[in-house]
């Protein structure tokens, strides 16, 4: 008999083969939209028909900054959601708004990167936005707001925690709440830069996410009284 001991393969389950095909499919899903993104904020900057698009100011900058890293957590939550999940309904809910903000992430990256711009701000969030004696606002004074450290609807390290570990209806419910808070809180920015950026692209994206994440959040709100979950305050 020779010496030698086989070493036997543990074989993985069903459930596990599934799951990791599942993140791997996430994965590549995430990185492609990214990807198409950068193409586009790389193509939407050449002129169109002779026409020149003016300098950036500081609202395309720091809309383009501060919405990266907003959108991020939102993708960072729709991730979760897609991997841990079996809500056939919240997971499509979540894929489309992974595949769409990642999307716009890397497109707003990339004009960026066109205008040797930083990718995000070291100052603060929200300074680019003017401000009336009610803190931020859409018009008013045009003397730039004061910089805040966390911007509206942003989940916090303990509730991005609970979300990890959440399972079941729990799990679906507390993103839908999570989600539907941070879409609100992010529409404030939204506008400002849908009506106040100088370049064309940055407006007309914008105003492209006014659309898509008003429509996101009347199905949220009703995904969740149909769970009879109330929605989470602004913060």
């Amino acid at each position: 008999m020779s010496g030698d001991v086989a070493t036997e393969e543990r074989p993985v389950s069903p459930a596990g083969q599934f799951q990791r095909q599942r993140t791997a499919l996430l994965v590549f899903g995430v990185l492609g939209a990214m990807l198409i993104g950068f193409a586009l904020g790389a193509l939407a900057r050449l002129p169109i028909d002779g026409a020149r698009q003016p300098d950036p100011g500081p609202v395309d900058v720091g809309f383009l900054q501060d919405m990266s890293a907003h959108h991020a957590q939102a993708v960072e939550m729709a991730g979760v959601l897609l991997v841990r999940s079996t809500d056939t309904d919240v997971r499509r809910l979540a894929y489309d708004i992974l595949t769409t903000q990642q999307n716009q992430v890397g497109r707003m990256q990339g004009w960026l990167q066109l205008w040797n711009e930083p990718a995000q701000s070291i100052d603060g969030h929200m300074g680019w936005m003017s401000s009336t004696e009610g803190g931020h606002a859409h018009g008013g004074s045009s003397s730039p707001a004061s910089p805040v450290q966390v911007m509206p609807g942003m989940a916090s390290q303990e509730e991005l925690a609970t979300l990890r570990q959440a399972v079941g209806p729990g799990l679906d419910t507390l993103f839908l709440q999570l989600m539907l808070r941070h879409h609100q809180g992010g529409l404030e920015m939204i506008r400002y830069a849908a009506d106040h950026a100088e370049t064309t692209p940055v407006r007309s994206l914008a105003g492209t996410m006014v659309q898509t994440q008003q429509g996101e959040s009347q199905l949220m709100s009703g995904m969740l009284a149909a769970r009879g979950a109330e929605p989470l305050p602004l913060n």
